[in-house]
């Protein structure tokens, strides 16, 4: 191993076994199977887990990636780095339990990442769609309005940037601890865990295309969603943290930019 962490009870598997062989033993319930990653939620001692096994991308894929102006996915390092960044920044996310990576060869580098499960049986984006049709709480949605704008805030201020920001990877789950919480329906206040962080990008600073590429991606996801033009304003000043005259008087190419980007992407789903 080039490197490895774990804590109980996989610092005692490990330190015994091959983790890439242990982990290739289990047995659960297979979420992705790619060549170059694959995703499996299994139990231990009573507990469930989700581990992230990554492959050798190859020198193609590396310089696809590298010709398109993209840093290239390598290794788990990517998402344990930025799951530590936003729990610095105060963000509600994964919590990682062991990680290691095998390799110096960036092509055929092996590594891996196990996150504890995040009780939940809800993403947003299960809740847009549910609501399609329905009447909405406006309580409710002015809530998860104010907290989505409010993580995202969080993330972009500590200078990560996602690059997969759409509601599906934001978990409903059980409120513990610090950190925002929303109702839903006559359930107890539950808080949202932002989650699938593999290809996020982590700067002192997040570039203006990134924060476009972002905030688009999140507007396209939230076309599913019953929500009006004041939501979406609602949005824009809890994101930005100001009053909302000021936001749209300083600040219209930006966010015209932020629009035009979901709609393009909603036009090219529809074409798929």
């Amino acid at each position: 191993m080039t490197k490895l962490f774990a804590s109980p009870p996989f610092a005692e598997i490990f330190a015994r076994e091959d983790p890439f062989l242990w982990l290739a033993r289990q047995d659960g319930e297979l979420f992705r199977d790619a060549p170059a990653r694959r995703t499996l939620r299994f139990e231990l001692a009573g507990k469930a887990y989700f581990v992230k096994l990554h492959g050798g991308v190859g020198w193609r894929e590396i310089l696809k990636n590298l010709l398109s102006l993209r840093l290239p996915v390598l290794d788990a390092r990517q998402e344990k780095d930025a799951v530590a960044a936003l729990i610095a920044a105060e963000v509600p996310t994964l919590d990682v339990v062991a990680w290691g990576v095998s390799g110096r060869d960036p092509a055929r580098r092996r590594s891996f990442l196990i996150t504890r499960e995040i009780a939940s049986d809800a993403t947003l984006d299960d809740l847009a769609r549910r609501a399609q049709g329905q009447a909405v709480g406006v309580v409710e949605k002015r809530r998860l309005v104010g907290e989505v704008a409010e993580l995202v805030r969080r993330m972009h201020a500590a200078g990560i940037n996602h690059r997969d920001l759409y509601l599906v990877h934001f978990l409903l789950g059980a409120a513990v601890g610090r950190g925002p919480a929303v109702e839903v329906g006559d359930r107890c206040s539950r808080r949202l865990h932002l989650i699938d962080l593999h290809r996020a990008g982590i700067r002192p600073r997040v570039p203006r295309r990134w924060l476009i590429k972002d905030l688009g991606s999140l507007h396209f996801s939230a076309m599913a969603a019953p929500l009006t033009a004041r939501d979406r304003l609602r949005f824009l000043r809890a994101y930005r943290a100001r009053p909302l005259r000021a936001v749209l008087a300083e600040e219209g190419g930006f966010w015209r930019a932020v629009e035009r980007r979901g709609q393009r992407l909603w036009h090219a789903a529809r074409q798929a």
